[in-house]
């Protein structure tokens, strides 16, 4: 990586490569054994040992002051991660980490090597890496008692980061430095996805077979339904999470700086729907995710609709973007401006619902973050709460037409200050998504899933000046390839590997006629 290697360090290695070239060359050309007489034969050898170490020492001295960095593994493994090395590029305070390594784990010498570069990166971390098994009382008067683990220090602040990846110290350089408190809240009550659930399968399952789009998106919710992969993330970065019940309070608290509400399925209270346009006139921050089929209480639908914003009860298809074999499994790649999305590549939405764009309320500035490619369009959809469980001979059902080929827009972005805010009140800020499988278990660590839910939330929080970084989601092993992908691979190893096996038994055979 570009950050890793400075060119004036390597000049100075090419000249500690030169320098030792002159002391190979003068060991060849000095003669051993000179004319002088005894004085002077002692002197040169003294002139000439003297003038070999200084010039050692002067080569090796500038090498040590100027030390770079070259990682030759094909797979840059220790070089840290571009997202790493920029939290250390920000640092403009002191940060002390001591990190505890096994000397015995690969793993961990791997990490000790990687901080050493990332502390002679930025004067302000200062490093120290500590083997407890020889040095246990300093890992004593630390109170740490588990190896490969980091204490980080700032302006009194201390945390513990157990890990091996470099991500995650960087993340605790995050927390350690923040001097704010930022809650995140959950809201519950309308089956939305669970934040207290780390599960991986997340999937819906009906009598027609197992899908994320519209066929069975209001018929069996599985036990293993959740979001907490992303509560997990947000703790990382230092946010504090909690879940709200909002029809047993009076309205969302004050201290709540980012709301969350994950695929809600039954509609919501008058009530709660007040409290949300109350808290956002405040200044409050609020990303909802509406997924297929949900419907809107007049009262929340009013509040979209000031936004900007009208959810269609329909879902969307794309031929041409999509991933897998499945139409409704959108891919979006391209994204418009936006401090969500600036380090967002591919996403993929498992049946979204489109947001139509109308005029906003006075005061209220809204813009799409993404859209579907120009060959997608729209099916209807029903209602959540007018669904049944198809009974086996419903399966097929009348198809459905589709409906005005274009861009569909997918998620929106809302700031600004609502009708009747009070004077001098903070903007607030919204986004909404037509869809929350997206950030659920089962889609959260793959492609950018990840970076743009959590782009969302930093955003909301007004965080999205911090550098952006998340920790790596564990996953099972999985290959997973785009329709024109399968399509290749189908042809190449059923049809033109079985021809080709056709064709030289056909040639062995014809040689031997």
């Amino acid at each position: 990586m570009e950050h890793t290697i400075d060119p004036g360090s390597l000049l100075w290695f090419a000249g500690w490569l030169v320098a030792l070239a002159v002391l190979f060359v003068a060991g060849l050309a000095l003669p051993l054994q000179t004319k002088l007489k005894r004085k002077g034969t002692i002197l040169y050898n003294w002139i000439v040992v003297l003038g070999g170490i200084a010039l050692v020492v002067i080569a090796n001295g500038a090498l040590v002051l100027h030390d770079s960095y070259l990682d030759l593994t094909r797979e840059k493994v220790f070089t840290p991660s571009e997202k790493a090395m920029k939290v250390v590029d920000t640092l403009a305070q002191d940060v002390d980490l001591t990190y505890f390594y096994q000397a015995q784990d690969q793993n961990a010498r791997r990490m000790k090597d990687v901080l050493e570069v990332m502390a002679r990166r930025n004067p302000h971390l200062h490093l120290r890496t500590i083997d407890p098994d020889k040095e246990p009382t300093l890992a004593e008067n630390f109170g740490v008692k588990m190896y490969n683990a980091g204490v980080l220090q700032a302006e009194g602040r201390r945390i513990l980061v157990q890990s091996t990846d470099e991500n995650d110290i960087a993340m605790g350089i995050l927390r350690v430095l923040r001097q704010r408190v930022i809650n995140v809240c959950f809201l519950e009550g309308h089956n939305e996805l669970p934040m207290d659930n780390f599960e991986f399968h997340t999937h819906l399952e009906g009598l027609q077979g197992h899908s994320h789009g519209d066929a069975n998106s209001a018929v069996v919710k599985m036990a293993g339904h959740g979001i907490g992969r992303l509560r997990r993330s947000l703790e990382a970065l230092g946010y504090d999470a909690r879940k709200i019940v909002l029809a047993t309070m009076t309205g969302v608290p004050d201290d709540c700086a980012v709301v969350i509400d994950a695929n809600p399925r039954t509609t919501f209270l008058p009530a709660e729907s007040t409290a949300l346009t109350s808290y956002l006139a405040r200044g409050g921050s609020v990303l909802f995710m509406f997924d297929l089929g949900f419907v809107l209480e007049p009262g929340l639908a009013h509040l979209l609709d000031e936004l900007g914003i009208q959810p269609e009860q329909k879902v969307v298809i794309d031929p041409l973007s999509h991933y897998s074999s499945d139409p409704e499994m959108v891919a979006v790649m391209g994204y418009n401006n936006s401090p969500i999305t600036r380090n967002v590549s591919m996403t993929f939405y498992p049946g979204i619902r489109p947001l139509a764009q109308v005029q906003a309320a006075p005061g209220v500035h809204s813009g799409a973050l993404f859209q579907s490619s120009r060959d997608s369009y729209t099916k209807d959809v029903r209602p959540v709460d007018t669904r049944e469980v198809p009974q086996k001979s419903a399966t097929s059902a009348q198809p459905q037409t589709p409906q005005n080929a274009g861009p569909r827009t997918l998620a929106v972005a809302a700031t600004g200050h609502l009708p009747g805010a009070a004077a001098g009140s903070p903007e607030f800020r919204a986004v909404v998504v037509g869809d929350g499988d997206f950030a659920s278990n089962s889609f959260l660590p793959y492609m950018a899933n990840s970076d743009l839910a959590l782009g969302m939330v930093r955003w909301l929080a007004r965080d999205e000046h911090a550098p952006s970084i998340s920790s790596r989601i564990p996953v099972p092993p999985m290959i997973l390839l785009t329709q024109p992908q399968t399509l290749w691979i189908f042809l190449i190893l059923e049809v033109f590997l079985p021809l080709v096996v056709i064709a030289v038994g056909i040639v062995m055979w014809w040689r031997h006629r």
